[in-house]
């Protein structure tokens, strides 16, 4: 698959959000701005790499052109390729270089971070310690310094109440279980459990859950729309990133 793109729009970035239940894109112009209307489909399950490229090359095309990709992943990535995809198969996607597969694919340079890491990159400010956490179909987290995203923590595997992890304790699954006040109340120890162990200044809350709590947040403590995780893809291919990434 391959499209010319228009040069009176700059350069365009295919932007793409890969989380547990859905796969959304949109394309972005030079200055982060939206410039389609979002596409979504289904992720598909059982996920394998091969499932999730079919799947990509259906989301995307009712798009039009690109010059470069931006992907979102829930998982450890590390210089576009996956090391874990805790809600996907992460035996099937250990060790997949995601980023050289879409570049292949989609005819296009591909940078590929953890999905909480571009939503980030969205809506970080770029001052002091600023903490994203994604609530989704599991729990994500990312760390930014200054603006600088620093190295990714798989923090929703880190132990949190009575033996479980915040994955297990705030993904999808369990909010459905307990019920979004009782859940609530869970994300709100999380609040206190992380401010303590990284001294944020602010935290953004995302992912397609944070719209559902019930508890009066901190005025350091922000919900962000959903989007960041595709909007973030411009920010993707900033030179101060090409170390990380």
């Amino acid at each position: 698959m391959t499209r010319a793109r228009s040069s009176k729009r700059g350069v365009i970035t295919l932007a793409i959000d890969v989380g547990g239940s859905g796969l959304k894109a949109s394309l972005l112009d030079a200055r982060g701005a939206m410039v389609a209307k979002r596409v979504r489909i289904d992720t598909p399950h059982p996920c394998t790499p091969a499932r999730l490229l079919r799947a990509i090359g259906h989301l995307v095309e009712p798009l039009a052109a690109w010059d470069r990709i931006s992907v979102g992943f829930p998982g450890v990535i590390r210089h576009g390729v996956v090391r874990t995809a805790p809600n996907l198969d992460s035996k099937a996607f250990a060790g997949f270089d995601l980023a050289r597969a879409l570049t292949k694919q989609l005819r296009a340079p591909c940078r590929a971070v953890n999905d909480a890491d571009m939503q980030g990159l969205a809506v970080v400010k770029g001052k002091g310690v600023e903490l994203v956490c994604t609530l989704g179909t599991g729990f994500g987290t990312a760390l930014f310094h200054d603006g600088i995203l620093q190295l990714h923590l798989d923090m929703g595997h880190f132990p949190f109440k009575k033996g479980k992890t915040f994955d297990q304790v705030l993904g999808d699954k369990q909010r459905k279980k307990l019920g979004a006040k009782r859940w609530s109340a869970h994300v709100e120890d999380a609040i206190a459990y992380l401010r303590v162990v990284t001294c944020f200044d602010r935290l953004y809350l995302g992912g397609g859950n944070a719209q559902r709590l019930t508890i009066a947040l901190p005025r350091d403590v922000v919900v962000v729309d959903n989007d960041a995780g595709i909007l973030g893809g411009v920010r993707l291919w900033d030179e101060v990133l090409a170390r990380v990434v």
